[in-house]
């Protein structure tokens, strides 16, 4: 079932006696073969946020001159330089990338892989964010999931403040999710994943159905019309499941939210630890959807094309919510 925060528009209906066959789904898995080093990766990517908090914590208790090393310490690492360049940190990189995946048995579903030419650049919008948005970093080149060779996900400023969490994301190759980052990459020849419902979705966020913030996101499709690039819709079902999770509700939450561009909350895996549990995730890539170029795009037409990704998102989730185990969900579009 979908549920809609107000009426949406139909969906096109094709019609007529002779039909295109349907393209077979392809579903590639992860590397979760070695559980040992899928949770090292993991940790490198998620513990960065608890360990930042948890180096704080103690300069406030020590009070000493420890306490001013490692308030020092932890601004290098906010404000220091970081390139994507390095050496030894792209190979920590493609580490996370490569394994990370496998820790959450993720399944990559392509309706139709064919359609994908690593020649273009594709605008590749993944909804829900979720805590952690695994879905769509498993997408990234360094995954291997993908059958595109150049991809950067766009991701909050926010993470790129963040002690130990900065250096990792840069080198996995996430960049801030500003518009000329986006317009750059796309027209040097990356394809970009965005995650248009941001941090809106984490304030939205429920553990009893799934939600996604896209109603007032125009900006994604606006730029894939610019450019000319594919859109691709892909939902990603499971990722709710990766954690416990506790946030406050009410409007000074959700404006303090909104003004940092991040959510605040208290999330917890593994008995207590901040190690995720091995619930599946599933990825269900969508068909892309051509898009003819135009460097000032008209307000209705980025409405049309804005239409059109809103009802591929909801039939790929009603489509496969029963196959990825999720049948009893629903998806709230706000």
């Amino acid at each position: 079932m979908v549920r809609r925060s107000v009426e949406g528009s139909r969906g096109s209906v094709v019609t007529g006696e002779e039909r295109e066959p349907m393209p077979e789904t392809v579903v590639v898995k992860a590397n979760g073969r070695s559980a040992i080093l899928s949770l090292v990766a993991t940790m490198l990517w998620v513990c960065p946020i608890a360990l930042t908090v948890f180096l704080c914590l103690v300069a406030l208790y020590c009070r000493s001159t420890a306490s001013l090393w490692i308030m020092g310490f932890l601004l290098l690492l906010t404000f220091g330089p970081v390139s994507d360049k390095s050496k030894y940190g792209r190979a920590i990189g493609s580490f996370v990338g490569r394994y990370s995946p496998g820790h959450f048995h993720v399944n990559v579903h392509f309706e139709d892989v064919k359609a994908f030419d690593d020649s273009k650049s594709y605008v590749i919008a993944a909804e829900p964010h979720s805590i952690f948005p695994v879905g769509a970093v498993s997408l990234l080149n360094i995954t291997g999931l993908m059958p595109l060779t150049k991809s950067k996900v766009l991701a909050s400023t926010a993470i790129f403040c963040t002690p130990f969490l900065r250096q990792v994301t840069t080198w996995m190759g996430l960049v801030p999710a500003t518009r000329k980052n986006f317009v750059n990459y796309l027209k040097a020849g990356y394809s970009c994943i965005v995650i248009p419902g941001g941090v809106q979705e984490i304030i939205y966020m429920s553990k009893d159905y799934e939600v996604v913030y896209l109603k007032k996101r125009h900006g994604f499709v606006r730029v894939a019309i610019e450019t000319g690039s594919p859109l691709v819709p892909v939902f990603c079902f499971g990722q709710n499941k990766a954690f416990n999770w506790w946030k406050p509700g009410g409007k000074l939450y959700v404006h303090l939210s909104r003004a940092m561009r991040f959510a605040p909350l208290v999330f917890w895996g593994v008995l207590g630890s901040p190690i995720p549990y091995r619930s599946p995730i599933h990825v269900v890539v969508g068909k892309p959807m051509e898009v003819k170029q135009n460097p000032n795009p008209s307000t209705e037409e980025v409405a049309e094309l804005h239409a059109q990704f809103l009802s591929n998102v909801e039939t790929l989730f009603s489509k496969y919510k029963d196959a990825t185990g999720n049948a009893g969900t629903e998806l709230m579009i706000l």
